[in-house]
């Protein structure tokens, strides 16, 4: 039998905190080796593209698949979404798949924990601190969740190029968090903020890293091709730089690649990768006055991790549908 989840099943089961704690093992799984992390595949029909993103975290037991297909057209053609997601979770000990389940809400929280888990880890610990998210769409606010549930946030800063989105952005997470959001109209009055995130489509740097404050911390998360970075040059070196991978960063992740490129940075810009972070293979931040930045490019280890604990928790609740395939 295998268990069909839809969206609003994975919903009413997969919170922010939880998926924090998961991702934590699975980061440690990562740096300790009993991971198998690899590259993500692409196939190009002649619609679109669909990525294949397999892992296996064997101390979690957890063994699954991502297919995420991008398909421009789909709207018009099809009045389907542009992006579709669906996770196959399998048992390790038979290799049967047990659980299919919607993949979009899991990579949206999926997304937002990782970098709550960053910030976790490399934020400074102060209380009352203020977050700024650079963004008003749905990894936005994932962005802001994830960071609340990691630090003590009692304000945030909102900037978007449409101010519709943002107004929506302020309701509906003010509401959530219960905290203040406070719309901005220019990028740069978001890096007063203590801990700022970038969850933007833009393919070129969104604000001047010279003014970054001292003691800030960053997740980058938005940009993910090689031609693409939402950071410029100058906040990448004046930087701590943690990657969720190595290898992912200087293959996808133009923020660190174009620099390097250019011969303004070398690789070894790189100073540890999160997993070492978490397991104190490699030391995080040393000073209150240190920036510290995360660039997210998406692992595999994520998906397998956060499908595998809405799986044991709808298994618990008894939700979703069996079906005999």
């Amino acid at each position: 039998m295998v268990l069909i989840l839809d969206r609003e099943n994975v919903r009413s089961v997969l919170q922010m905190r939880d998926c924090i704690n998961v991702l934590e093992k699975a980061f440690t799984e990562l740096a300790e080796g009993t991971a198998v992390l690899p590259l993500r595949i692409g196939i190009k029909p002649p619609g679109g593209i669909s990525l294949y993103m397999p892992a296996y975290l064997k101390n979690m037991n957890a063994l699954a698949c991502k297919i995420v297909t991008v398909y421009k057209d789909n709207p018009a053609k099809h009045n389907m979404a542009t992006t579709i997601g669906k996770v196959l979770l399998q048992d390790p000990e038979t290799g049967d798949v047990i659980c299919i389940m919607d993949g979009g809400y899991l990579t949206a929280v999926r997304t937002g924990a990782v970098s709550g888990l960053a910030t976790r880890y490399l934020a400074r610990e102060d209380h009352g601190q203020v977050a700024g998210i650079f963004g008003a769409g749905v990894q936005a606010k994932m962005q802001l969740w994830g960071v609340y549930e990691a630090r003590n946030i009692v304000k945030a800063l909102v900037f978007d190029k449409f101010p519709d989105a943002a107004q929506k952005f302020a309701e509906e997470m003010g509401k959530k968090l219960n905290i203040p959001i406070d719309i901005v109209s220019k990028n740069e009055d978001v890096l007063v903020a203590d801990i700022i995130c970038t969850a933007t489509s833009s393919p070129t740097p969104i604000f001047d890293g010279d003014l970054v404050k001292d003691g800030a911390h960053i997740n980058g998360i938005g940009s993910h091709t090689p031609n693409a970075r939402e950071l410029d040059t100058s906040i990448v070196k004046r930087s701590l730089f943690i990657a969720d991978s190595r290898e992912g960063c200087l293959s996808e992740a133009g923020d660190i690649m174009i620099p390097i490129q250019n011969g303004e940075l070398t690789a070894e810009h790189i100073h540890a990768e999160l997993g070492e972070i978490i397991t104190g293979k490699k030391t995080g931040r040393t000073s209150a006055g240190r920036i510290t930045l995360f660039k997210s490019n998406g692992l595999a280890i994520q998906d397998a991790a956060t499908a595998k604990l809405v799986y044991d928790m709808a298994v618990k609740k008894g939700i979703g549908r069996e079906v005999d395939i």
